[in-house]
């Protein structure tokens, strides 16, 4: 069976954690490596239930205090830690990480309040991990911050060269340069006396070759931009601190670029600034219906400071349709580095178009052909289709499109069914349990509004949607035109788009389906997401490269022409679903999903293993039959997890 690219860059978020150290770690890896990589948060609790090892290429546990971490992975999670590096993953241990990641942590051992000493399980560096390196640290204070100076090794062709980095409570690693023969090498050292005993030197980052994969292992925050330091946190001197931190960063992020490059991770030759959110703007195949639309909100909109608001729960809207003369980012600049960092909390820009002339003219989506394609596709179906796709909202950079959606309770109660909201790039995406889906340009990122009558639930269960709307892509990444009928993308269960990556044989995903429900009036508001890679050579594939391995001749696709396609489709088989059930899809979808006879080891039932069928018709459970016994068991998407690399089926808690 071909092999999985990992492609996920898992930053532990659970017990132990500072925001601070997550938030740092977050913005700094994502800055370098989009959109290569999909940075996102992981708990204690996924680690230990859901397959994540097969797609992570990075695992990294950041700053904040290492018992909890202890009491969150001793035993199973910290074998699964293990495991996953030694056949070949690469692990970062930020300060407190550092400790983790050592034999023996030592901190402060003569401090009653502060003393942490003990022997810690992962053992990837062979030696003690000793702190505070610098006294005066206190938790939850900036009282013992300081930019200490690093002396970054001489590796190759690279000179040394020094930093000054963020620390507080970081360690050093004792005697680091006597255990070479064990797969130590020493990155950096501290160039100021410790206020501990470092042994023989004083490294502050250590990299451990640990079997087919490795370990970075730092006593200082060298992900710390000092650009996301708060200088009113702490008094006159960590004002100078902060100062320092931006001085030196051009040499920080080479050395954090040095890390990640170490442990064999592709990092983009640019540097990329996190993208400012956009303006959304709001049309429709029939403008002049937009003017009526926007009656209906006047409902739920205010007048604040001069501008028309839509205040909802999780989004605020400045609502126009003039040019506005202010712009997203003039918004963001006005408010403190605190919100701007939290994208949900900037107020969004929101144009609405009532005329044909009025048509937005955005760089990376263009409406004219995408409505010219809707009607066009239209046109050819038997169907009638009339409502996917009728209203657009489209931003070139947002939050998430299903979020925006979902969370925003009075909008969404609002706005016409089949309405989509279309982005080029999100920063805040949602995926399956968990997950997050970063997007950068190169995906085509989309969510449906699709108001489903509660007397349809008999015939038609909301379960079966997620499949439906991925079937309808495969279908329609097919039949885009003629000549794309055999490009190589496939359906893995429950709700993920995969493709044969030409190149490597692999199986690699290119997307992913998330459905979100909320109930009111006897009726289901379903918010259905998706995400596909077209045009990205990274992290994984795209539906540029299927089709130029499967015949260079042929056009490239057009996302504009392609979301209509896949529009049309989708409405096609939602009415036809309504009146019919699932039984009518039941073949064309096992026609197109990678588990066909597929034999997977149940972990739920002990571990026995058993051959997949299909899926139920009533509630779209996965129906397995055990190889021993013929005995049938039928396994909800919600409370299992499918790794298909590996034929493994979890129960989730």
């Amino acid at each position: 069976m071909p092999s999985v690219k990992a492609m996920n860059v898992l930053v532990y978020a659970g017990n132990g954690t500072s925001a601070d150290s997550v938030r740092h770690c977050i913005l700094s890896l994502r800055r370098l490596l989009s959109p290569h990589f999909a940075v996102s948060t992981i708990t204690a609790d996924v680690l230990l239930k859901e397959p994540w090892m097969s797609t992570c290429a990075l695992f990294v546990i950041p700053g904040g205090a290492d018992v909890p971490y202890c009491k969150s992975f001793n035993g199973d999670g910290n074998r699964k830690i293990s495991q996953y590096v030694r056949q070949g993953g690469s692990f970062i241990g930020f300060c407190a990480g550092g400790y983790y990641g050592s034999k023996q942590c030592e901190f402060e051992p003569q401090n009653r309040k502060l003393a942490v000493v003990g022997s810690r399980e992962l053992v990837f560096f062979p030696g003690t991990c000793r702190g505070a390196a610098f006294s005066g640290f206190e938790y939850s204070s900036e009282n013992g911050a300081r930019a200490a100076t690093l002396v970054v090794s001489k590796s190759g062709q690279e000179e040394a060269y020094s930093f000054r980095s963020y620390c507080n409570g970081g360690g050093v690693f004792v005697d680091a340069g006597k255990h070479k023969d064990r797969g130590v090498e020493v990155l950096a050292s501290y160039e100021e006396g410790l206020d501990v005993d470092g042994g023989d030197g004083k490294a502050a980052v250590v990299y451990c070759k640990i079997g087919e994969g490795g370990a970075i292992l730092t006593g200082p925050h060298p992900e710390f931009s000092g650009h996301h330091l708060n200088r009113k946190n702490g008094g006159a001197e960590y004002a100078n601190v902060v100062d320092a931190i931006i001085d030196d960063d051009e040499n920080r992020i080479k050395f954090l670029r040095s890390l990640i490059e170490k442990l064999g991770l592709q990092i983009p030759e640019a540097d990329v600034p996190p993208p400012r959110l956009s303006t959304v703007h709001l049309t429709s195949i029939h403008p002049p219906d937009v003017a009526h639309l926007v009656d209906r909100l006047q409902a739920i909109t205010t007048i604040s400071d001069s501008a028309t608001k839509i205040i909802d729960e999780n989004d605020t809207f400045i609502f126009y349709n003039e040019p506005s003369t202010f712009s997203t980012a003039e918004l963001a600049d006005a408010l403190s580095p605190e919100e701007i960092e939290d994208p949900n909390k900037d107020p969004k820009n929101l144009h609405y178009h009532t005329t044909t002339t009025d048509l937005p003219s955005t760089p990376f989506f263009n409406h004219t052909l995408f409505y010219n394609s809707l009607s066009t596709y239209r046109s050819f179906s038997r169907s009638s289709p009339s409502q996917f796709g009728t209203f657009m909202l489209y931003g070139e950079t947002v939050t998430s499109t299903n979020t925006m959606l979902d969370k925003n309770p009075k909008l969404l109660s609002l706005l016409p069914n089949g309405l989509t909201f279309a982005a080029t790039t999100q920063v805040a995406g949602r995926g399956r349990g968990s997950n997050v889906w970063i997007s950068p340009k190169g995906c085509m990122i989309f969510s449906v509004l699709i108001r489903h009558s509660l007397e349809l639930h008999s015939t038609a269960p909301v379960t079966f949607i997620q499949y439906l709307v991925a079937l309808a892509v495969v279908e329609a990444v097919k039949t885009y035109d003629q000549g794309y009928q055999k490009i190589p993308v496939y359906l893995k269960w429950p709700n993920d788009i995969y493709a044969l990556d030409p190149s490597t044989n692999a199986y690699v995903k290119i997307g992913g389906i998330l459905v979100n429900s909320s109930f009111q009036n006897n009726t289901f508001n379903l918010v259905v997401g998706v995400g596909i890679n077209t045009h990205n050579a990274a992290p994984t594939t795209s539906l540029s490269l299927l089709r130029h391995a499967l015949r260079p001749s042929l056009p490239e696709y057009q996302q504009e022409k392609l979301l209509a396609k896949i529009l049309v489709v989708f409405e096609e088989m939602y009415y036809r679903f309504c009146r019919s059930g699932w039984k009518a899809f039941e073949r064309d979808y096992e026609r197109e999903w990678l588990h066909s006879g597929q034999v997977v080891t149940l972990e739920m039932e002990g571990g026995v293993k058993a051959t997949v069928l299909g899926v139920t018709e009533d509630c779209g459970m996965l129906r397995v039959q055990l190889v021993e016994t013929g005995r049938i068991v039928e396994l909800l998407s919600d409370g299992n997890s499918f790794d298909f690399f590996k034929g493994l089926v979890k129960r989730k808690s």
